[in-house]
């Protein structure tokens, strides 16, 4: 058992760069020593190596891999394009992994790093902070006491700026896919239409994406899912749709009440003891919910990203050296690009697709 890690960083400066935090959360992890740092843009590189205390700095992070044999990894870029390439990488020295979201672009992707991390026996978790919040934790339990009753339905929107559809789904809808399969296990089915300027996407309308995401289209879309136990799961995005305050995040519907989950590490959530969902006829009234449950003052602080990257490696170090998967692990990373992928091919199939998907490509390439 390693009693310090050797921690190395990717980055990208201009595409991606360092994610939300990826770079600067292991000052705050005293077993952790970061000895080099990657980035192909001279001037990013120069920053990061001052920003990250970073020993040495290298243009080619698969020569620091290879001169380093780091213990961790951090692969900081946003886009998406490389992390497939990056995550063999890392496996091939052996060394884990903490990773930005969106987890790859493809089934395919998803499949081969799949296979080379459990080949290697290295542990991945990826940047869904919100998996860690112990606000969620407190719902899991509420519902596991019955205080929600039998769990019926959850709903979910995206952020639904100037990204709203397709865009919004991968680099925001994946952090609340994510939770969605916290609280109601896999997803069995998806049905799911997606729209352009009200019309349905066609061929015609897939462009290339930006971040590395690969082929998207459309302004909107509406997502229909089927989770273990017969659980119902929503998700939309329209563009330019978003509230005030916003409703990116999810409500979780049971047979006693609803409860809400908003995206973040210590974020309240709020919950609504009425089985007739109606507050307006009830009288009902919505209680925050805490760390410590409903109605409970908060006894945590630092409820930023920073605490939620900080949760999440401190995790992925006991899930080193306890041999156990880590919370946002790589089966719950590919679950929810699944997910996400589903809503493409669904929309192809014009009608509902079960998991596992059998097209592992991507479905907006098929289109007619």
């Amino acid at each position: 058992m390693a009693e310090q890690y050797r921690v190395a960083i990717i980055g990208s400066t201009g595409r991606g760069n360092y994610g939300h935090g990826l770079d600067t959360v292991w000052h705050e992890i005293p077993q952790t020593e970061v000895v080099a740092v990657a980035d192909d843009n001279a001037q990013g590189l120069a920053a990061a190596i001052k920003k990250t205390g970073a020993a040495k700095g290298y243009a080619d992070y698969a020569q620091m891999l290879k001169q380093e044999q780091p213990d961790i990894i951090a692969i900081g870029p946003r886009w998406i394009d490389r992390h497939h390439e990056m995550v063999l990488a890392c496996t091939e020295v052996g060394a884990h992994m903490y990773m930005e979201k969106p987890f790859c672009r493809t089934m395919a992707e998803a499949d081969e790093m799949v296979k080379a991390v459990e080949a290697t026996h290295v542990k991945l978790a990826i940047a869904h902070q919100s998996r860690y919040s112990p606000v969620l934790t407190a719902i899991q339990k509420m519902i596991a006491e019955d205080k929600l009753g039998t769990l019926l339905e959850i709903r979910a929107r995206g952020k639904e700026d100037r990204r709203g559809g397709a865009e919004d789904l991968w680099v925001l809808g994946t952090h609340v896919l994510d939770l969605m399969r916290a609280l109601a296990g896999d997803a069995r089915s998806c049905n799911a239409r997606m729209t352009n300027k009200g019309q349905p996407v066609t061929k015609a309308d897939v462009h290339p994406g930006g971040e590395g995401l690969g082929p998207l289209a459309g302004d909107g879309l509406s997502a229909t899912y089927v989770f273990d136990n017969n659980v119902n799961g929503y998700f939309s995005s329209y563009r330019n749709q978003a509230g005030n305050p916003r409703r990116f995040g999810l409500q979780i519907f049971g047979s006693k009440g609803i409860a809400e989950l908003f995206t973040g590490y210590l974020v309240p959530g709020y919950y609504l003891p009425d089985s007739s969902w109606s507050p307006g006829r009830s009288g009902a009234q919505w209680v925050p919910i805490t760390s410590n449950g409903p109605g409970k003052p908060e006894s945590l602080d630092g409820g930023n990203l920073h605490a939620g990257n900080v949760a999440a490696v401190k995790d992925l170090i006991a899930a080193i050296e306890e041999d156990r998967l880590p919370l946002g692990n790589i089966y719950n990373a590919a679950g929810a690009t699944e997910m996400i992928h589903a809503v493409f091919e669904s929309h192809r199939q014009k009608g509902p697709v079960e998991f596992p998907l059998k097209n592992r490509d991507h479905a907006l390439t098929m289109l007619d």
